[in-house]
């Protein structure tokens, strides 16, 4: 099979398999978030785990809750206790406390063995995937790369549907700016049926909207994504490394990236790659002696070798810290990726990638499960 015929394959893939899951897992997906909802209500955390690359799923659901995209919506407790899970859920975990677990297809013993723990000291517990929890789920896929794509998709339903429960359906308020995640849901409070099952069509809503725009991406930018893992693969041949960088949600997957490169699934030759977006002591270090906006610029240029390859991803492409990192990268004559939402912003404008792809959409959830699409299919055409 051809390169871009692969690429267009893998789209396809994904397409369908989504398609089948969320029409199967919407209602349930509605009702988990509704129980969900009371128990945050109730004063309890989300704890959220997992195991090499699936400790950076933990990381994204943790940042997405305490710092919600929507504006002036309200910070959920969370947690990831990734570092150490087992003994960190046996001191910590409290009976209306929810429990994430993730984990590869195939499953976790050490994730699964926890959450049991945790449900029969009262929480309520997600297996993503897994046989026993009270909303446990089965792989979508046996290919590591989408199934943690389709697992992103549903854990960020989550985040964006237990807002919607919290202040439409528990207080009776308008959804106000998430309104436009949710199309079918009006001003005046329903009853909680009737809410499960508008919700329950919004969260299919939001899959096919990835679809469209899979197929978007592969359409415009098949051919870019093939010259790009050409040009990554010279760099690493000549001793270079892949750097990768982010903020926020945008930071897990630079981290998921990076371990995608280093411990590599699917059978393909591990490649050298940090994340300057792992390393927090030297974050909050640069962060509070000289400001946010050198956080990585500092560290590229501690780390930095002129065969090296960043990959820089924001939802905005407007970051300033990301920006001067990648002024800072093309000085130094690195090969500069970056994957970018809505029109791309100044990363865009000003040129400040080899290789830019542009997720066109408003919706920060949407344009993050697009990047992983995207940075997956790149892993995969390195080899």
């Amino acid at each position: 099979m051809d390169a871009l015929n692969f690429i267009n394959q893998q789209m396809l893939e994904r397409n369908r398999i989504s398609r089948t899951f969320f029409a199967s897992e919407s209602l349930r997906l509605a009702q988990a978030c509704h129980a969900m909802s009371e128990r945050f209500l109730n004063g309890g955390r989300l704890l959220a785990f997992g195991q090499g690359a699936y400790a950076t799923d933990a990381q994204h659901v943790s940042v997405e809750f305490v710092h919600p995209v929507i504006v002036g919506k309200r910070a959920l407790p969370a947690l990831d206790l990734s570092f150490a899970f087992e003994a960190m859920l046996e001191c910590l975990v409290q009976p209306e406390d929810i429990v994430m677990g993730f984990a590869a297809p195939t499953g976790d013993e050490a994730v699964q063995a926890a959450l049991e723990k945790a449900r029969l000291r009262g929480a309520m517990t997600f297996a993503l995937p897994g046989l026993e929890a009270d909303y446990a789920v089965a792989s979508p896929s046996s290919d590591p790369f989408i199934h943690q794509e389709l697992i992103e998709i549903l854990y960020h339903t989550l985040w964006e549907t237990v807002h919607v429960f919290l202040e439409h359906g528990s207080t009776g308020e308008d959804v106000g700016a998430a309104s436009f995640l949710y199309p079918f849901l009006g001003g005046a409070k329903q009853d909680t049926n009737a809410l499960i099952g508008e919700v329950s069509e919004s969260i299919i809503a939001k899959a096919l909207e990835d679809e469209e725009l899979r197929e978007i991406v592969v359409a415009r930018d098949s051919s870019q994504m093939l010259a790009a893992a050409v040009a990554i693969r010279q760099r690493l041949e000549l001793g270079g490394k892949i750097i990768t960088l982010g903020n926020g949600g945008s930071a897990t997957d630079a981290n998921d990236l990076m371990l995608d490169c280093v411990s590599a699934p699917n059978g393909l030759t591990p490649i050298p790659a940090i994340s300057l977006s792992l390393e927090p002591a030297n974050i909050t270090a640069i962060a509070n002696d000289v400001g946010t906006e050198l956080i990585f610029v500092r560290q590229l240029i501690a780390q930095a070798k002129t065969q090296d390859v960043v990959v820089a991803i924001s939802t905005s492409g407007g970051s300033r810290n990301l920006i001067l990192a990648l002024e800072e990268a093309r000085k130094r004559k690195l090969l500069t990726v970056a994957l970018l939402g809505r029109d791309g912003g100044e990363v865009m404008a000003r040129e400040l990638a080899d290789f830019a792809f542009i997720v066109p959409s408003e919706h920060i959830p949407r344009v993050q499960e697009i990047q992983a699409f995207i940075y997956h299919v790149l892993r995969n055409l390195i080899l």
